[in-house]
Protein backbone atom coordinates (compact mmCIF):
# COMPACT_ATOMS: atom_id res chain seq x y z
CA UNK A 1 0.00 0.00 0.00
CA UNK A 2 1.39 3.41 -1.00
CA UNK A 3 1.07 6.01 1.67
CA UNK A 4 0.74 9.74 1.32
CA UNK A 5 3.14 11.88 3.34
CA UNK A 6 0.16 13.87 4.55
CA UNK A 7 -1.41 12.79 7.78
CA UNK A 8 -4.93 12.80 9.06
CA UNK A 9 -5.89 13.17 12.70
CA UNK A 10 -8.21 10.80 14.44
CA UNK A 11 -8.40 10.58 18.17
CA UNK A 12 -5.42 12.92 18.53
CA UNK A 13 -3.10 10.63 16.61
CA UNK A 14 -1.60 11.37 13.21
CA UNK A 15 -1.91 8.57 10.71
CA UNK A 16 -0.65 8.46 7.13
CA UNK A 17 -3.34 8.44 4.50
CA UNK A 18 -3.10 6.03 1.56
CA UNK A 19 -3.25 7.42 -1.93
CA UNK A 20 -6.13 6.47 -4.23
CA UNK A 21 -5.39 4.22 -7.17
CA UNK A 22 -5.32 7.22 -9.51
CA UNK A 23 -2.96 9.17 -7.29
CA UNK A 24 -0.79 6.10 -6.83
CA UNK A 25 -0.50 5.86 -10.61
CA UNK A 26 0.38 9.54 -10.84
CA UNK A 27 2.98 9.26 -8.06
CA UNK A 28 4.68 6.35 -9.81
CA UNK A 29 4.61 8.29 -13.12
CA UNK A 30 2.27 5.71 -14.60
CA UNK A 31 4.96 3.04 -14.85
CA UNK A 32 2.28 0.54 -15.82
CA UNK A 33 1.72 2.43 -19.05
CA UNK A 34 5.37 2.00 -19.95
CA UNK A 35 5.17 -1.74 -19.20
CA UNK A 36 2.08 -1.92 -21.42
CA UNK A 37 3.99 -0.23 -24.25
CA UNK A 38 6.72 -2.85 -23.92
CA UNK A 39 4.14 -5.67 -23.96
CA UNK A 40 2.53 -4.27 -27.11
CA UNK A 41 5.90 -3.93 -28.84
CA UNK A 42 6.79 -7.51 -27.85
CA UNK A 43 3.47 -8.79 -29.23
CA UNK A 44 4.15 -7.09 -32.57
CA UNK A 45 7.68 -8.50 -32.65
CA UNK A 46 6.53 -12.06 -31.91
CA UNK A 47 3.63 -11.88 -34.40
CA UNK A 48 6.11 -10.96 -37.13
CA UNK A 49 8.77 -13.52 -36.22
CA UNK A 50 9.20 -17.27 -36.76
CA UNK A 51 7.30 -17.67 -33.47
CA UNK A 52 4.09 -16.29 -34.97
CA UNK A 53 2.36 -19.66 -35.43
CA UNK A 54 3.35 -20.83 -31.95
CA UNK A 55 2.00 -17.53 -30.53
CA UNK A 56 -1.34 -17.99 -32.31
CA UNK A 57 -1.67 -21.68 -31.38
CA UNK A 58 -0.89 -21.00 -27.72
CA UNK A 59 -3.55 -18.29 -27.48
CA UNK A 60 -6.21 -20.59 -28.97
CA UNK A 61 -5.24 -23.68 -26.97
CA UNK A 62 -7.98 -24.77 -24.58
CA UNK A 63 -7.45 -24.90 -20.83
CA UNK A 64 -10.60 -26.50 -19.50
CA UNK A 65 -13.80 -24.88 -20.86
CA UNK A 66 -12.08 -21.81 -22.35
CA UNK A 67 -9.14 -21.07 -24.62
CA UNK A 68 -6.17 -19.21 -23.18
CA UNK A 69 -7.26 -16.08 -25.03
CA UNK A 70 -10.75 -16.32 -23.52
CA UNK A 71 -9.33 -16.87 -20.03
CA UNK A 72 -7.39 -13.62 -20.52
CA UNK A 73 -10.20 -11.61 -22.11
CA UNK A 74 -13.09 -12.95 -20.03
CA UNK A 75 -11.30 -13.90 -16.81
CA UNK A 76 -8.30 -11.67 -16.16
CA UNK A 77 -10.07 -8.67 -17.69
CA UNK A 78 -12.95 -9.18 -15.26
CA UNK A 79 -10.42 -8.36 -12.53
CA UNK A 80 -9.36 -5.30 -14.53
CA UNK A 81 -12.99 -4.18 -14.70
CA UNK A 82 -13.36 -4.87 -10.98
CA UNK A 83 -10.57 -2.36 -10.37
CA UNK A 84 -12.19 0.08 -12.82
CA UNK A 85 -15.47 -0.23 -10.95
CA UNK A 86 -13.81 0.26 -7.56
CA UNK A 87 -12.07 3.40 -8.83
CA UNK A 88 -15.25 4.81 -10.34
CA UNK A 89 -17.17 4.24 -7.10
CA UNK A 90 -14.41 5.62 -4.89
CA UNK A 91 -13.82 8.71 -6.99
CA UNK A 92 -17.58 9.38 -7.27
CA UNK A 93 -18.27 9.00 -3.54
CA UNK A 94 -15.05 10.06 -1.87
CA UNK A 95 -12.63 11.39 -4.45
CA UNK A 96 -12.06 13.81 -7.28
CA UNK A 97 -15.51 13.26 -8.79
CA UNK A 98 -17.35 13.67 -5.50
CA UNK A 99 -19.28 16.85 -6.37
CA UNK A 100 -21.04 17.98 -9.53
CA UNK A 101 -18.56 20.83 -10.13
CA UNK A 102 -15.75 18.22 -9.95
CA UNK A 103 -17.54 16.01 -12.45
CA UNK A 104 -18.53 18.74 -14.90
CA UNK A 105 -15.38 19.21 -16.97
CA UNK A 106 -14.22 15.55 -17.21
CA UNK A 107 -17.81 14.42 -17.74
CA UNK A 108 -18.43 16.85 -20.59
CA UNK A 109 -15.01 16.14 -22.10
CA UNK A 110 -15.49 12.36 -21.91
CA UNK A 111 -18.94 12.58 -23.52
CA UNK A 112 -17.59 14.64 -26.41
CA UNK A 113 -14.64 12.27 -26.64
CA UNK A 114 -16.95 9.27 -27.04
CA UNK A 115 -19.52 10.75 -29.42
CA UNK A 116 -17.15 12.35 -31.95
CA UNK A 117 -15.00 9.23 -32.59
CA UNK A 118 -18.14 7.12 -32.97
CA UNK A 119 -19.48 9.60 -35.56
CA UNK A 120 -16.19 9.49 -37.48
CA UNK A 121 -16.33 5.69 -37.53
CA UNK A 122 -19.98 5.63 -38.62
CA UNK A 123 -19.30 8.15 -41.41
CA UNK A 124 -16.55 5.93 -42.84
CA UNK A 125 -18.39 2.63 -42.37
CA UNK A 126 -21.96 3.40 -43.44
CA UNK A 127 -23.06 0.82 -45.97
CA UNK A 128 -20.07 -1.46 -45.36
CA UNK A 129 -21.76 -3.84 -42.93
CA UNK A 130 -19.25 -3.03 -40.18
CA UNK A 131 -21.20 -0.44 -38.17
CA UNK A 132 -21.11 -2.75 -35.14
CA UNK A 133 -17.57 -1.50 -34.47
CA UNK A 134 -18.71 2.08 -33.81
CA UNK A 135 -17.64 1.97 -30.14
CA UNK A 136 -14.07 0.79 -30.80
CA UNK A 137 -12.55 4.31 -31.09
CA UNK A 138 -14.69 5.71 -28.27
CA UNK A 139 -12.39 4.40 -25.50
CA UNK A 140 -9.30 5.90 -23.85
CA UNK A 141 -6.51 3.81 -22.33
CA UNK A 142 -5.63 5.53 -19.05
CA UNK A 143 -2.43 3.52 -18.42
CA UNK A 144 -1.01 4.09 -21.89
CA UNK A 145 -1.96 7.80 -21.97
CA UNK A 146 -0.51 8.42 -18.50
CA UNK A 147 2.61 6.52 -19.52
CA UNK A 148 3.16 8.92 -22.43
CA UNK A 149 2.41 11.90 -20.19
CA UNK A 150 4.89 10.55 -17.64
CA UNK A 151 7.67 10.71 -20.24
CA UNK A 152 7.25 14.50 -20.23
CA UNK A 153 7.97 14.68 -16.49
CA UNK A 154 7.51 18.15 -15.02
CA UNK A 155 6.84 19.68 -18.42
CA UNK A 156 3.19 18.65 -17.96
CA UNK A 157 1.30 20.34 -15.07
CA UNK A 158 -0.12 17.99 -12.45
CA UNK A 159 -3.59 19.44 -13.16
CA UNK A 160 -3.39 17.97 -16.67
CA UNK A 161 -2.57 14.51 -15.31
CA UNK A 162 -5.51 14.72 -12.91
CA UNK A 163 -7.78 15.94 -15.75
CA UNK A 164 -6.65 13.10 -18.02
CA UNK A 165 -7.25 10.55 -15.25
CA UNK A 166 -10.73 11.91 -14.51
CA UNK A 167 -11.69 11.92 -18.20
CA UNK A 168 -10.47 8.33 -18.55
CA UNK A 169 -12.50 7.22 -15.51
CA UNK A 170 -15.72 8.69 -16.94
CA UNK A 171 -14.74 7.21 -20.30
CA UNK A 172 -14.34 3.78 -18.66
CA UNK A 173 -17.82 4.12 -17.17
CA UNK A 174 -19.17 4.88 -20.62
CA UNK A 175 -17.35 1.85 -22.04
CA UNK A 176 -18.87 -0.41 -19.38
CA UNK A 177 -22.37 0.85 -20.20
CA UNK A 178 -21.75 0.39 -23.94
CA UNK A 179 -20.53 -3.19 -23.43
CA UNK A 180 -23.55 -4.05 -21.26
CA UNK A 181 -26.10 -2.48 -23.64
CA UNK A 182 -24.73 -3.07 -27.12
CA UNK A 183 -22.42 -6.08 -26.98
CA UNK A 184 -24.69 -8.58 -25.28
CA UNK A 185 -26.58 -11.34 -27.09
CA UNK A 186 -28.03 -14.84 -26.83
CA UNK A 187 -29.24 -14.29 -23.28
CA UNK A 188 -29.88 -17.29 -21.02
CA UNK A 189 -32.79 -16.43 -18.66
CA UNK A 190 -31.77 -19.03 -16.06
CA UNK A 191 -28.19 -17.78 -15.82
CA UNK A 192 -29.40 -14.16 -15.76
CA UNK A 193 -31.74 -15.05 -12.90
CA UNK A 194 -28.95 -16.73 -10.93
CA UNK A 195 -26.70 -13.74 -11.58
CA UNK A 196 -29.44 -11.41 -10.31
CA UNK A 197 -29.89 -13.49 -7.13
CA UNK A 198 -26.13 -13.47 -6.51
CA UNK A 199 -26.02 -9.69 -7.01
CA UNK A 200 -28.93 -9.33 -4.57
CA UNK A 201 -26.95 -11.36 -2.01
CA UNK A 202 -23.96 -9.03 -2.49
CA UNK A 203 -26.17 -5.99 -1.98
CA UNK A 204 -27.60 -7.61 1.17
CA UNK A 205 -24.08 -8.10 2.54
CA UNK A 206 -23.38 -4.43 1.91
CA UNK A 207 -26.61 -3.27 3.55
CA UNK A 208 -25.94 -5.54 6.54
CA UNK A 209 -22.63 -3.76 7.12
CA UNK A 210 -20.42 -6.80 6.41
CA UNK A 211 -16.88 -5.43 6.10
CA UNK A 212 -14.91 -8.65 5.49
CA UNK A 213 -13.90 -8.99 1.86
CA UNK A 214 -13.94 -12.81 1.68
CA UNK A 215 -17.78 -13.23 1.38
CA UNK A 216 -17.88 -10.60 -1.37
CA UNK A 217 -15.09 -12.27 -3.34
CA UNK A 218 -16.64 -15.74 -3.08
CA UNK A 219 -20.01 -14.46 -4.27
CA UNK A 220 -18.21 -12.37 -6.88
CA UNK A 221 -16.67 -15.52 -8.35
CA UNK A 222 -20.13 -17.10 -8.58
CA UNK A 223 -21.44 -13.92 -10.18
CA UNK A 224 -18.69 -14.09 -12.81
CA UNK A 225 -19.60 -17.70 -13.69
CA UNK A 226 -23.30 -16.90 -14.04
CA UNK A 227 -22.70 -13.72 -16.07
CA UNK A 228 -20.21 -15.58 -18.31
CA UNK A 229 -22.87 -18.18 -19.12
CA UNK A 230 -25.75 -15.68 -19.35
CA UNK A 231 -24.79 -14.01 -22.62
CA UNK A 232 -23.75 -10.74 -20.95
CA UNK A 233 -20.01 -10.23 -21.22
CA UNK A 234 -18.27 -11.66 -18.16
CA UNK A 235 -16.32 -8.48 -17.43
CA UNK A 236 -19.57 -6.75 -16.44
CA UNK A 237 -19.53 -8.99 -13.36
CA UNK A 238 -16.37 -7.23 -12.19
CA UNK A 239 -18.06 -3.83 -12.26
CA UNK A 240 -21.21 -5.13 -10.55
CA UNK A 241 -19.11 -6.68 -7.78
CA UNK A 242 -17.20 -3.42 -7.34
CA UNK A 243 -20.40 -1.46 -6.79
CA UNK A 244 -21.29 -3.65 -3.80
CA UNK A 245 -17.94 -3.39 -2.00
CA UNK A 246 -18.40 -1.14 1.07
CA UNK A 247 -16.71 2.24 1.28
CA UNK A 248 -16.68 4.62 4.23
CA UNK A 249 -16.51 8.20 2.97
CA UNK A 250 -15.20 10.49 5.69
CA UNK A 251 -15.79 14.22 5.06
CA UNK A 252 -12.69 16.24 5.88
CA UNK A 253 -10.57 13.10 5.86
CA UNK A 254 -11.09 11.14 2.66
CA UNK A 255 -9.54 7.76 2.02
CA UNK A 256 -10.15 5.82 5.23
CA UNK A 257 -7.41 3.15 5.15
CA UNK A 258 -9.75 0.61 6.78
CA UNK A 259 -12.41 0.94 4.06
CA UNK A 260 -12.92 -2.49 2.38
CA UNK A 261 -13.11 -0.84 -1.04
CA UNK A 262 -9.86 1.02 -0.48
CA UNK A 263 -8.07 -2.10 0.77
CA UNK A 264 -9.20 -4.18 -2.22
CA UNK A 265 -8.39 -1.41 -4.69
CA UNK A 266 -4.82 -1.13 -3.49
CA UNK A 267 -4.38 -4.90 -3.27
CA UNK A 268 -5.44 -5.30 -6.91
CA UNK A 269 -3.63 -2.28 -8.36
CA UNK A 270 -0.11 -3.72 -8.81
CA UNK A 271 -1.39 -7.03 -10.24
CA UNK A 272 -3.71 -5.30 -12.71
CA UNK A 273 -1.15 -2.66 -13.69
CA UNK A 274 1.93 -4.82 -14.06
CA UNK A 275 0.47 -8.24 -14.88
CA UNK A 276 -3.11 -8.37 -16.15
CA UNK A 277 -3.10 -5.37 -18.52
CA UNK A 278 0.33 -6.18 -20.02
CA UNK A 279 -0.72 -9.83 -20.50
CA UNK A 280 -3.89 -8.62 -22.25
CA UNK A 281 -1.82 -6.29 -24.42
CA UNK A 282 0.60 -9.07 -25.35
CA UNK A 283 -2.26 -11.44 -26.19
CA UNK A 284 -4.26 -8.97 -28.26
CA UNK A 285 -1.84 -6.52 -29.89
CA UNK A 286 -0.04 -9.01 -32.12
CA UNK A 287 -0.84 -8.32 -35.77
CA UNK A 288 1.12 -9.70 -38.71
CA UNK A 289 2.51 -6.86 -40.81
CA UNK A 290 4.52 -9.02 -43.22
CA UNK A 291 2.65 -9.28 -46.53
CA UNK A 292 -0.06 -6.89 -45.33
CA UNK A 293 -2.31 -5.86 -48.23
CA UNK A 294 -3.08 -2.27 -49.17
CA UNK A 295 -6.74 -3.22 -48.89
CA UNK A 296 -6.36 -3.82 -45.14
CA UNK A 297 -4.74 -0.41 -44.67
CA UNK A 298 -7.59 1.48 -46.35
CA UNK A 299 -10.42 -0.76 -45.13
CA UNK A 300 -13.34 1.22 -43.61
CA UNK A 301 -12.77 -0.45 -40.22
CA UNK A 302 -9.06 0.44 -40.22
CA UNK A 303 -9.70 4.06 -41.23
CA UNK A 304 -12.75 4.44 -39.00
CA UNK A 305 -10.91 3.26 -35.90
CA UNK A 306 -7.64 5.10 -36.63
CA UNK A 307 -9.24 8.43 -37.58
CA UNK A 308 -11.85 8.07 -34.84
CA UNK A 309 -9.10 7.80 -32.25
CA UNK A 310 -6.74 10.37 -33.74
CA UNK A 311 -9.15 13.01 -35.05
CA UNK A 312 -12.45 12.25 -33.34
CA UNK A 313 -11.03 12.13 -29.83
CA UNK A 314 -9.07 15.38 -30.01
CA UNK A 315 -11.87 17.33 -31.70
CA UNK A 316 -14.59 15.93 -29.43
CA UNK A 317 -12.72 16.51 -26.17
CA UNK A 318 -11.15 19.88 -26.95
CA UNK A 319 -14.33 21.35 -28.46
CA UNK A 320 -16.35 20.14 -25.46
CA UNK A 321 -13.88 21.67 -22.99
CA UNK A 322 -13.80 25.01 -24.82
CA UNK A 323 -17.59 25.17 -24.94
CA UNK A 324 -17.94 24.15 -21.27
CA UNK A 325 -15.47 26.83 -20.13
CA UNK A 326 -17.01 29.49 -22.41
CA UNK A 327 -20.47 28.68 -21.03
CA UNK A 328 -19.21 28.98 -17.44
CA UNK A 329 -19.97 25.33 -16.68
CA UNK A 330 -16.37 24.54 -15.70
CA UNK A 331 -12.89 26.01 -15.43
CA UNK A 332 -9.77 25.18 -17.42
CA UNK A 333 -7.31 22.91 -15.52
CA UNK A 334 -5.26 25.13 -13.20
CA UNK A 335 -1.90 26.26 -14.54
CA UNK A 336 -2.48 24.75 -17.99
CA UNK A 337 -2.56 26.64 -21.29
CA UNK A 338 -5.08 25.89 -24.02
CA UNK A 339 -2.28 24.36 -26.08
CA UNK A 340 -1.55 21.93 -23.24
CA UNK A 341 -5.22 21.06 -22.86
CA UNK A 342 -5.31 20.34 -26.60
CA UNK A 343 -2.23 18.14 -26.22
CA UNK A 344 -4.00 16.08 -23.57
CA UNK A 345 -7.09 15.87 -25.80
CA UNK A 346 -4.86 14.33 -28.48
CA UNK A 347 -3.37 11.89 -25.94
CA UNK A 348 -6.89 10.69 -25.15
CA UNK A 349 -6.85 9.17 -28.63
CA UNK A 350 -4.67 6.39 -27.24
CA UNK A 351 -7.38 3.75 -27.06
CA UNK A 352 -5.28 0.58 -26.93
CA UNK A 353 -6.55 -1.71 -24.10
CA UNK A 354 -10.22 -0.72 -24.09
CA UNK A 355 -10.39 -0.29 -27.89
CA UNK A 356 -8.86 -3.72 -28.52
CA UNK A 357 -11.21 -5.18 -25.93
CA UNK A 358 -14.33 -3.68 -27.53
CA UNK A 359 -13.00 -4.67 -30.95
CA UNK A 360 -12.97 -8.28 -29.81
CA UNK A 361 -16.65 -7.98 -28.88
CA UNK A 362 -17.81 -6.03 -31.91
CA UNK A 363 -17.22 -8.67 -34.58
CA UNK A 364 -17.36 -12.45 -34.81
CA UNK A 365 -14.13 -14.13 -33.74
CA UNK A 366 -11.49 -13.55 -36.41
CA UNK A 367 -13.63 -11.14 -38.44
CA UNK A 368 -11.93 -7.80 -39.15
CA UNK A 369 -9.35 -8.66 -36.50
CA UNK A 370 -6.40 -7.36 -38.53
CA UNK A 371 -8.22 -4.16 -39.53
CA UNK A 372 -9.27 -3.49 -35.94
CA UNK A 373 -5.76 -3.98 -34.59
CA UNK A 374 -4.23 -1.85 -37.35
CA UNK A 375 -6.70 0.94 -36.64
CA UNK A 376 -6.17 0.81 -32.88
CA UNK A 377 -2.39 0.66 -33.12
CA UNK A 378 -2.20 3.32 -35.84
CA UNK A 379 -4.60 5.75 -34.16
CA UNK A 380 -3.03 5.23 -30.74
CA UNK A 381 0.51 5.67 -32.07
CA UNK A 382 -0.37 8.88 -33.93
CA UNK A 383 -2.18 10.24 -30.87
CA UNK A 384 0.73 9.43 -28.55
CA UNK A 385 3.37 11.01 -30.78
CA UNK A 386 1.34 14.11 -31.71
CA UNK A 387 0.07 14.70 -28.16
CA UNK A 388 3.51 14.33 -26.58
CA UNK A 389 5.09 16.59 -29.24
CA UNK A 390 2.52 19.35 -28.72
CA UNK A 391 2.86 19.18 -24.93
CA UNK A 392 6.66 19.29 -25.16
CA UNK A 393 6.58 22.26 -27.57
CA UNK A 394 4.05 24.20 -25.50
CA UNK A 395 6.07 23.60 -22.32
CA UNK A 396 9.24 24.85 -24.04
CA UNK A 397 7.43 27.93 -25.37
CA UNK A 398 6.05 28.65 -21.90
CA UNK A 399 9.53 28.38 -20.32
CA UNK A 400 10.99 30.74 -22.92
CA UNK A 401 8.17 33.20 -22.30
CA UNK A 402 8.79 33.15 -18.54
CA UNK A 403 12.53 33.60 -19.07
CA UNK A 404 11.94 36.58 -21.36
CA UNK A 405 9.50 38.14 -18.91
CA UNK A 406 11.96 37.81 -15.99
CA UNK A 407 14.92 39.14 -18.01
CA UNK A 408 16.44 42.62 -17.67
CA UNK A 409 14.14 45.45 -18.63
Amino acid sequence: MILSPRAGNRGGMNRPRPLSAIRSALTSEAGGGLVLMAAAALALAVANSPLAETYARALHAYLGPLSLLHWINDGLMAVFFLLVGLEIKREALDGRLRTWPDRALPGIAALGGMVAPALVYVALNTGSGTLRGWAIPAATDIAFALGVLALLGRRAPVSLKVFLSAVAIVDDLGAVIIIALFYTGGLDPLMLGLAALTLAALVALNRAGVARLAPYLVLGLLLWVFVLRSGVHATVAGVLLALTIPIRPSPGRPEDPTSPLHILEHALLPYVTYLIVPVFGFANAGVRLVGLSAEALVHPVTLGVALGLFLGKQVGIFASVRLAVAAGLASRPAGATWAQVYGVAILCGIGFTMSLFIGGLAFAEGAHETETKLGVLGGSLLSGIAGAALLALSAGRERRGRAAASGPA
